[in-house]
């Protein structure tokens, strides 16, 4: 039993906050910062950074479930505004680093405002949804779709195809849970199915030749099959238990690379195997099965879908990256949730966290 005073302070703190989220998410996030340790053992203010990013994202968590979805629901359009505003102003006064330009400097710092639309575009989505909620038409997911094709087309452009996948994947899954029709669906995919010839050409020099390693990684061992070939060597050798904390031979000896960011999963498996491996995928189940489950329960539509969509979107981050390290998707900019490192997505996962939990505490309150 805590003293009085402890047990007051730690309801007024965590107390509200939906447990299963919570323990589910700080138990990734603590495999994860044992992971960075291992892939930047050579790095040790790599460690000391991640886990002040953690503790900022545990604080943007707790902010985000303070306010209660009305209130959220508010921020969808200025956010919205202001992420788009920022992208423009990305191709005029971006940073251009490795060939993209993605980044905004700030002086001091400098900011990716594509981070801001994975977060903007399902809140501005589930709001219009919300707001015509009465009177649904085809014309209002036809609107929704222009609403999501300008900051996937301004992101896509810079380019930066793997947070335009995330934020068109966002936008879509408030668009279907708010009631799309299956024969517009169909319809959209055969369109898409038609265009892609078109949108072939379009793609840069890199990113088709990723698509094209994906189905023959040894065409170009040393080149862009390379991260590939040794993700999936790495994956292989830790065989059933895996080799041990900080005695993987492909991450100490560096052939994997961006270990600690985009590939962190390889060395996660490198050294835990297939046994790490299953403890880790079934944590990411039980937090997308409580993801859906508060959505499933929610009380309005702009809940159902917003908590639908940040669910969902966790689910793409999680299949997305597990895909393109095992060599069954092509190589794409996408972190593994809570376990890569990096400020900016963890922050912004973690503010999905903090709307599940926000969706979920005024739940309880109003049943109660």
């Amino acid at each position: 039993m805590l003293p009085p005073l402890l047990h007051r302070v730690w309801v007024r703190l965590i107390g509200h906050l939906d447990g299963p989220l919570l323990l589910i998410t700080a138990s990734i996030m603590a495999i994860g910062l044992a992971t960075v340790y291992s892939a930047t053992y050579d790095a040790s203010n790599r460690l000391l950074a991640q886990a002040v990013n953690m503790a900022v994202g545990f604080c943007a968590m707790w902010l985000v479930a303070q306010l209660p979805p009305q209130k959220l629901m508010g921020f969808g359009v200025p956010l919205y505004v202001l992420g788009v505003i920022l992208l423009i102003c990305v191709f005029f006064f971006g940073v251009k680093v490795n060939g993209a330009r993605r980044w905004l400097s700030l002086g001091f710092t400098r900011i990716q405002p594509s981070e801001v639309l994975k977060i903007a575009v399902p809140l501005m989505l589930a709001w219009y949804f919300h707001k015509h909620e009465a009177m649904l038409r085809f014309r209002h997911y036809l609107f929704a779709c222009l609403l999501l094709l300008v900051p996937f087309a301004l992101i896509a452009k810079q380019p930066d195809l793997g947070t335009a996948i995330l934020v068109g994947a966002a936008g879509f899954y408030v668009i279907f849970l708010a009631g799309l029709p299956w024969q517009v669906i169909f319809g959209l995919s055969a369109a898409a199915a038609a265009a892609a010839p078109f949108v072939w050409t379009m793609l840069h020099d890199y990113q088709r030749k990723r698509i094209l390693t994906l189905i023959d990684p040894t065409s170009d061992p040393l080149g862009a099959g390379y991260h590939i070939i040794q993700s999936t060597i790495a994956i292989g050798s830790g065989g059933t238990f895996g080799k041990g904390w900080l005695e993987g031979t492909q991450t100490h000896l560096e052939f994997i690379p961006e270990r600690h960011t985009d590939f962190i999963f390889a060395v996660f498996s490198e050294e835990r195997g297939l046994l790490g491996n299953s403890i880790l995928v079934l944590l990411y189940f039980l937090l997308i099965a409580r993801g859906l489950m508060i959505a499933a329960k929610a009380s309005t539509l702009f809940a159902r879908v917003m908590a639908g969509s940040v669910t969902l979107s966790l689910f793409t981050y999680v299949f997305v990256n597990m895909g393109m390290v095992s060599g069954i998707l092509p190589v794409v900019g996408v972190p593994l949730p809570f376990m890569s490192y990096g400020g900016t997505a963890l922050v912004t996962l973690s503010v999905g966290i903090g709307i599940l939990m926000s969706i979920q505490t005024h739940r309880m309150l109003v049943r109660k």
